[in-house]
């Protein structure tokens, strides 16, 4: 029998064990976890949205309407009015002709990947695309070629060489890196190669384009250009969920195909009116982000000028590099004894000799609260490693 024990202590010693936190209490900035009270960098509500009080009431109110669970699956009695009113309201929000709802982002890559293509197909895939999306190529069973980080002449030479039904698959925002994908490149190339393109916006919905529409409309891009669009509702939405939006054919094929949609229980009705009500919060409130890209302007002048290599992004995910396993979760702890949350993230999530901090900035942190993360930082800057290259990038 495999020596599962074993395994745990070595991943003990490489500094790769994980643990979970118990968080007390609802999500915000300052919340308690483990007991302690702790202000928190470390969290994918984006806008502050998962605890606002309108939400809360709209989740409340819709209880009472709607009951609590789903009951069944959507193909069976368990679609219910409020998931289609969300359907509708997504579509409108991305500027799509249709959407469907999901129970979860990953459930939604998986879904919607291995439905689109399937044996004797080609799926193309970032090198630092989402765990989601890459088990969502390995379930379709189609042949997988993956391409170097955002490099598009290289996809290119791949599409070029390459017959068949063809897919490419990128994150819009890279959850670990918080660079944002060549959108308008990769658009030109799918065309010129008939390649069906998919987008996995979970971190750019809310946060970037026009009211917060996300990457594909911030880049000007049409669903003609942009087919698939998959986003979830569980970050700078605030609620829970996941949707794909395009045109109707294709959410009609997903309907009939996509078997973490067809074989699972619908969503809490309640919860998708909750979602309606923080899209309104979103579409109508420019300033939540004006705040947040000025906290993140901030963060990048102060953490540079302390020494902090950072990565080119401009989102709220602003990785801090450090290199090595222990080092990140020296620096982690470090900053949690000054009362600071901010997780060390450690392979397989990012690369081999690539651990970092992954700090994320919300709309819910003051300039205070941003001020206390960058007093602690100056102050743990001696626990990084020499070896470490210190030179930041410029965005």
């Amino acid at each position: 029998m495999r020596d599962f024990a074993l395994e745990i202590e070595q991943r003990k010693r490489d500094g790769l064990y994980r643990s979970r936190r118990l968080v007390s209490g609802p999500q915000k900035p300052e919340l308690v976890a483990d007991g302690a009270e702790l202000l928190s960098f470390c969290s994918n509500d984006y806008l502050g949205l998962a605890n606002h009080s309108g939400n809360v009431a709209a989740l409340r109110d819709a209880l009472a309407e709607t009951g609590l669970g789903g009951a069944a699956s959507h193909l069976v009695c368990g679609h219910h009015d409020a998931h289609h009113q969300l359907e509708q309201r997504l579509a409108a929000f991305t500027r799509r002709s249709s959407a469907l709802f999901f129970s979860t982002g990953y459930m939604a890559n998986m879904g919607v990947i291995s439905a689109l293509a399937g044996r004797g197909d080609t799926i193309f895939s970032d090198r630092l695309n989402h765990a989601s999306i890459i088990d969502g190529c390995i379930l379709s069973r189609a042949r997988v070629r993956r391409y170097g980080h955002g490099d598009v002449a290289a996809l290119e030479r791949m599409l070029a060489e390459t017959s068949g039904h063809k897919l490419v698959v990128t994150d819009g925002v890279f959850s670990m890196d918080g660079d944002i994908a060549p959108l308008k490149e990769l658009v030109r190339v799918c065309k010129a190669h008939d390649a069906l393109l998919v987008v996995d916006d979970a971190h750019g919905i809310g946060v970037l384009g026009p009211q917060g529409r996300g990457s594909v409309l911030e880049a000007g891009l049409s669903e003609d250009e942009v087919p698939v669009l998959i986003g979830t509702l569980g970050k700078a939405v605030g609620t829970s969920g996941a949707f794909v939006a395009g045109p109707e054919v294709l959410m009609d094929y997903l309907v009939q195909k996509a078997r973490t949609y067809i074989y699972t229980t619908a969503m809490p009705p309640a919860v998708a009116l909750a979602s309606c009500a923080s899209i309104d919060l979103i579409e109508q409130d420019d300033a939540r982000r004006s705040h947040l890209q000025a906290l993140i302007a901030r963060f990048r002048s102060r953490a540079q000028q302390l020494g902090y290599q950072l990565m080119p992004s401009l989102t709220p995910i602003q990785p801090i590099m450090v290199g090595d396993n222990h080092a990140a979760l020296a620096l982690s702890r470090a900053l949690e004894e000054q009362g600071i949350l901010v997780t060390a993230i450690r392979p397989p999530t990012v690369p081999e000799g690539e651990a970092r901090l992954r700090v994320t900035l919300s709309a819910a942190h003051s300039e205070e609260q941003l001020d206390r993360l960058l007093q602690a930082l100056a102050q743990c800057h001696s626990l990084l490693p020499e070896q470490a290259p210190q030179e930041s990038v410029a965005v």
